[in-house]
């Protein structure tokens, strides 16, 4: 089986904390950048960035970097011996915020990477933030004079360290940060005027916590509940829910207090049962009927061998999966059932290849109450 590579893109605000040497207090604007230069500020975003990728060194066959030209990400990237598809290049000399945006778009709509990393600070934040799709993992280089937002690392070299730690198909939690700005004008004149403008999804540190009880194992009980509180609390009213077999979706069945096919496949909406265990053709002809409001399927992954599809679930089948669509399939799993893999990949083998490529990547797989790691599929 030959692994996926791992789809990086790469966006480096150029000027990114060019006003800090000079004491401008921060880079966004036109006209502050070229102060800046006028000042003798050196710009220091690509080598902020090339301390990151030097952490990754090891990796470089397993990783596709995607980027726009020059200043943008491709410097960077050659110069620390990484090749690197260009996907997007400037109209002007000098970069600007639409720039930053315009390659985010590319990056997340067009080439589906499977992690976003961008350079700068909070104002390269809100560019990337408006325009990133909310499942996007994303991780910031710090690079900038002004940097509040909580998706960035704590150092480039730190963030080149969370990069090798999903490569090396290490456990990753995900979390919802905020992404914060000053009023750059207020912060010149002394005045500190922060402002929230939204939340990405950035890799942290795994925490075991609340998920650990004694001898450091996992109370199974105590764990399923919190998976099955997580899930109820998202679910939406007339929307479909495809709950696939296995005894992690039956804790979900058994908390909705419904009658559960263990090695079958049940839908439920409103949380009642709508049908159970279904075939291949009933569910197709159930999504069509409920299309309407759409559906989402939620299904564990297999001890010891880490399939979510093709093993004992070939009720979803490709037709079935495309109609839910990737971004509505939902991973439930304990953490131990995880590290039981011993940092190998999930598997999916529904037996239509292309289907299989498109579903490889990171997904996030809910571990407990509000607690998520990002694991990685790979196709047979």
């Amino acid at each position: 089986m030959t692994a996926q590579l791992f789809r990086i893109g790469l966006i480096v605000n150029p000027v990114a904390g060019l006003g800090g040497s000079v004491a401008l207090k921060g880079s966004d604007g036109v006209e502050t950048t070229a102060q800046a230069l006028k000042l003798g500020a050196v710009p220091k975003a690509t080598e902020r960035v090339r301390q990151a990728l030097q952490v990754l060194h090891p990796y470089r066959d397993q990783v596709q970097f995607f980027t726009g030209a020059g200043g943008l990400g491709e410097d960077a990237l050659r110069s620390e011996g990484f090749a690197a598809e260009v996907v997007y290049t400037p109209s002007e000399s000098t970069t600007t915020p639409a720039d930053t945006r315009a390659l985010a778009e590319q990056l997340t709509d067009r080439h589906q990477v499977d992690l976003l990393l961008f350079a700068g600070g909070d104002g390269t934040a809100r560019d990337v933030c408006s325009v990133c799709p909310e499942q996007q993992p994303v991780l910031g280089i710090p690079a900038g004079v002004k940097i509040h937002s909580g998706v960035y690392a704590i150092s480039p070299t730190a963030a080149g360290k969370v990069v090798e730690q999903l490569l090396s198909g290490k456990l990753t939690s995900v979390l919802q940060a905020d992404v914060m700005d000053i009023d750059e004008e207020a912060f010149r004149a002394g005045r500190v005027r922060a402002r929230r403008y939204g939340e990405m999804l950035v890799p942290a540190e795994l925490r075991y916590v609340q998920a650990v009880k004694m001898g450091g194992r996992e109370s199974d009980e105590l764990v399923l509940a919190d998976i099955a509180a997580d899930v109820i609390e998202n679910m939406d009213d007339n929307r479909l829910y495809v709950m696939g077999s296995g005894s992690t979706v039956a804790a979900v069945m058994d908390e909705l207090g419904l009658d559960n096919t263990l090695l079958g496949v049940d839908v439920v909406r409103n949380g009642q049962l709508l049908a159970a265990d279904v075939t291949a053709s009933q569910l197709e002809q159930l999504l069509d009927e409920h299309a309407e409001h759409g559906a989402e399927l939620v299904v564990t992954v297999i001890g010891g061998q880490g399939h979510i599809f093709g093993r004992g679930n070939q009720q979803l089948s490709p037709a079935v999966i495309r109609r839910i669509g990737k971004d509505n399939i939902r991973v439930v799993a304990t953490k131990a059932k995880l590290n039981e893999l011993g940092q190998r990949p999930l598997l999916v083998d529904t037996g239509d290849v292309e289907l299989d490529q498109s579903l490889s990547g990171l997904i996030r797989v809910t571990t407990g109450y509000r607690d998520e790691v990002l694991v990685r599929i790979d196709s047979p």
